[in-house]
């Protein structure tokens, strides 16, 4: 490529396009490459919660929880279609924290950072309350209640990238950043596209290295660089199962080795129930759940629930490896979850690597990021906060829109279900429509794939937002994967790839025509 990018980054993450994002949209040149799908790493592994971390209070991580508290109400607002409120009931448990310190930590939960929207904590008589129903009766008789939202993770990193691309941004997928070298006026980054196995080089002023589990990597192997701080790989692992309980609330779970374990409604029909904390030693790329964590979540939640939860109860897990910074703590589960960069600059290009962060904080996370490069950007415009602002695409809604938006679908293409129409709703928010067309039949939405996924829906993924395997399909762009049988999700592939051959556009790595 013949443009000097102001800003090159690597990784695909959550951190990498919240930072192109935001770069973008205050007036600078941006190239990104991932070497996988968006989101295809760690970022699509979490607990789906936007929570301002009320055990961190414990490590007394009074900043990050402050800050992250802070984070919630603003990307509800930008985003009310992937993220939502979510009530989570934490019940007492004789013998482990007292309920002075849980009201303590609620109160400072509910007051260090600017709650407006969400509602406050409350106690809760477990006896009573429908949300002791589905606890093992007569051990637990009190217990609180508080505000924290759910996140689709996935979406979240995918609509950043969106809003970059639509910016001006060149996202590139399935393209693996092989070597970084300095010149005299910054960087050239040689890139291979892993489909073609086509190389080109790109030139920027500044590097951003958001690689995740691979930063060390990424600057040792491939930027010649050696890292001053370290990351500390933890493994943190999923289970779910059929739904558990009828209400809407989520539970989080104190247990005796000092975890906390949450069990959360999911895709309306499941429960999710996470997260393990251990440290990691492998390629980050194969991290798999253990029988061992299997045992472990199902154990936890059954110290709560009435019907006991059993392995064989588990319909599907996921496991990820948070690139944590390392801040020397004994036990995994005490590691800061805070962010931290090292920026490079000999010679004058500067190298900005990161360490650690939670998905929450991301935002903040790349408003900071670009304050560290700043002085090598000279183009920049004064934006700093327009993240804040901004809708991500989909999200110019209010933040109860989401059911008069799935109401409006439903009487403009009538042939919709309800399950159909929220789950576009939920998806796409406002750009629903464009997904649907001028439809005027269920036919006109092409082939079903089966669980309401279309060839319309999948043409627009494929188009718009860079899928281009089933896997990106029913894992990241959705979790249709949940309903969808091995044949169906085969067949879905066998489809893409035709597609794929068939139209040259949907070749290249990343193409959005």
């Amino acid at each position: 490529m013949d443009q000097v990018f102001d800003l090159a980054i690597i990784g695909g993450g959550i951190n990498g396009c919240g930072i192109a994002r935001d770069a973008v949209g205050r007036g600078n040149s941006v190239f990104l490459c991932e070497m996988n799908d968006l989101a295809s790493g760690t970022s699509s592994w979490s607990t789906k919660l936007i929570h301002g971390g009320l055990r961190y209070l414990e490590y007394y991580e009074f900043r990050l929880v402050r800050e992250a508290l802070m984070e919630r109400e603003v990307l509800w607002q930008i985003a009310p279609h992937i993220i939502r409120p979510l009530r989570f009931v934490l019940p007492h448990h004789r013998g482990l924290r007292p309920a002075w310190l849980l009201r303590l930590g609620l109160f400072l939960y509910d007051h260090l950072g600017g709650r407006k929207l969400l509602p406050p904590a409350r106690s809760v008589d477990l006896r009573r309350d429908e949300v002791g129903l589905p606890l093992a009766p007569g051990r637990f008789q009190r217990g609180f209640e508080y505000s924290d939202c759910f996140v689709d993770d996935a979406r979240l990193v995918l609509l950043n990238a969106l809003d970059a691309a639509e910016r001006g941004a060149v996202i590139r997928t399935r393209t693996r950043a092989t070597a970084a070298r300095r010149t005299a006026d910054g960087w050239e980054v040689t890139v291979q596209d892993l489909l073609t196995g086509a190389q080109d080089t790109i030139r920027a002023r500044a590097l951003v290295n958001a690689a995740g589990p691979w930063v060390e990597e990424v600057l040792s192997q491939r930027a010649g660089v050696n890292a001053k701080a370290k990351v500390r790989l933890v493994q943190g692992s999923h289970i779910v199962v059929r739904r558990l309980y009828a209400h809407d609330r989520a539970y989080i779970f104190q247990n005796e080795d000092g975890r906390i374990v949450f069990a959360i409604p999911y895709q309306n029909d499941f429960t999710l129930i996470g997260t393990t904390d251990r440290d990691y030693d492998g390629d980050p790329a194969k991290v798999k759940i253990s029988d061992e964590e299997v045992r472990y979540l199902c154990e936890a939640v059954s110290e709560y629930f009435a019907k006991p939860v059993t392995p064989e109860d588990v319909v599907w897990t996921y496991s990820g490896v948070r690139p944590l910074y390392d801040d020397g703590a004994s036990d995994a589960k005490a590691a800061t979850r805070d962010y931290v960069f090292e920026l490079d600059t000999p010679g004058g290009a500067p190298l900005l690597s990161i360490f650690g962060g939670k998905i929450t904080t991301y935002r903040r996370l790349a408003e900071e990021a670009l304050e560290h490069i700043a002085a090598f950007l000279p183009g920049t415009k004064a934006k700093e906060g327009w993240t804040a602002r901004a809708a991500l695409p989909g999200g110019d809604l209010d933040v109860s829109a989401i059911p008069a938006l799935t109401n409006e679908l439903l009487r403009e293409y009538a042939f919709l279900t309800r399950t159909h129409a929220e789950r576009l709703a939920h998806a796409y928010g406002s750009r629903a429509k464009q997904v649907l067309g001028r439809a005027k039949s269920a036919a006109d939405l092409g082939r079903s794939f089966g669980a309401t996924l279309t060839e319309s829906e999948v043409r627009y993924l494929m188009t718009v937002e860079w899928a281009r395997t089933a896997e990106d399909v029913v894992w990241r762009r959705s979790k249709l994967g949940l309903r969808l049988s091995a044949e169906e999700v085969a067949e879905l592939d066998r489809w893409m790839a035709a597609q794929r051959a068939a139209e040259p556009s949907l070749r290249e790595a990343g193409a959005r025509p």
